[in-house]
């Protein structure tokens, strides 16, 4: 496999990829990153060849078990000894292309101190499509300093960052469904029970929420999540995120990637709804007949 060149100028940027059980993508992952003299795997207890991958392309590995998203990559942003202060932070299922390697490494060279993240622009792909229209939030931040971030929510989390966020121009490439579709749907499915249990858990704590902040909060991070918890209050979830993706968004002009996307994530906010609906109705059971053993929390 070609390896991509070093970089004529110094690389000032750690690299971090966590993974659990990729040792099919991992490699293209690592190739795309060879540039990097810093780079960090961070593995959930894998049983398959990742690690091997791992150390035959040089990486230095360090293995944690998981327990949430945001508590794993806290700890490996803050528990990691990397070389430089900035680091880029991937999934074994993402690329990073030639023009965003050379960008962020012109950018974080001139950067300013205040500056303590950029967001990224992520290309996903069904296939060999790019879902370009499909795609609900294509922003995300990427390559931090990690002592000024911190990211909350169990799932799909959420980075918390202390300074300024700056813009890249330049996309990386991300591939959800490269080990198929049946591994893409037990993965949300274990998303979707973790979904429940937090808009559960947040109905319970009366957790902060604001719709003027889902839609005028200059902060891209807290208006996406006040935008979340305004859509897990809304009827007929899974039918409005079809619509979303499908028609308002146009990814009908995606083609047959678009639809089957659409349709796949409304599937997905459908498990929410209903392991949501199943966790209440447990609760509620065991209110009614407290002496009773507990059930099962799904």
């Amino acid at each position: 496999i070609r390896r991509s060149q070093p970089s004529r100028a110094a690389p000032m940027i750690s690299v971090l990829i966590l993974t659990r059980n990729e040792e099919r993508d991992l490699p293209g992952c690592l190739d795309s990153v060879a540039w990097s003299d810093d780079v960090h795997v961070f593995d959930s207890l894998s049983d398959d060849a990742t690690l091997a991958v791992a150390h035959g392309r040089g990486a230095k590995v360090r293995q944690r078990q998981f327990d949430n998203y945001a508590a794993q990559r806290n700890a490996a942003l803050h528990g990691l000894d990397f070389k430089y202060p900035w680091v880029l932070v991937l999934d074994a299922d993402e690329r990073v292309p030639e023009a965003m390697r050379s960008e962020i490494l012109d950018r974080v060279t001139a950067g300013a101190d205040d500056i303590a993240a950029f967001r990224i622009r992520r290309r996903d792909f069904l296939g060999n499509t790019w879902l370009k229209r499909s795609q609900l939030s294509p922003w995300y931040v990427r390559l931090v300093r990690p002592d000024r971030v911190r990211y909350e929510r169990l799932v799909n989390e959420i980075l918390k960052v202390d300074g300024r966020i700056l813009d890249l121009e330049q996309p990386f490439d991300h591939h959800p469904f490269s080990k198929g579709m049946a591994h893409w749907l037990a993965k949300h499915n274990t998303y979707s029970t973790m979904e429940a249990r937090h808009i559960v858990e947040g109905r319970r704590s009366h957790s902060p929420f604001s719709v003027t902040q889902a839609f005028f909060n200059r902060d891209f991070n807290e208006r996406r999540y006040h935008q979340k918890e305004l859509f897990y209050r809304l009827p007929g979830r899974p039918l409005v995120k079809f619509l979303l993706i499908y028609f308002f968004r146009l990814g009908l002009l995606d083609g047959r990637a678009g639809l089957t996307y659409a349709t796949l994530q409304a599937i997905y906010e459908y498990m929410i709804v209903l392991k949501t609906r199943e966790i209440r109705n447990a609760e509620g059971r065991d209110m009614m007949h407290p002496d009773r053993p507990q059930a099962h929390k799904t």
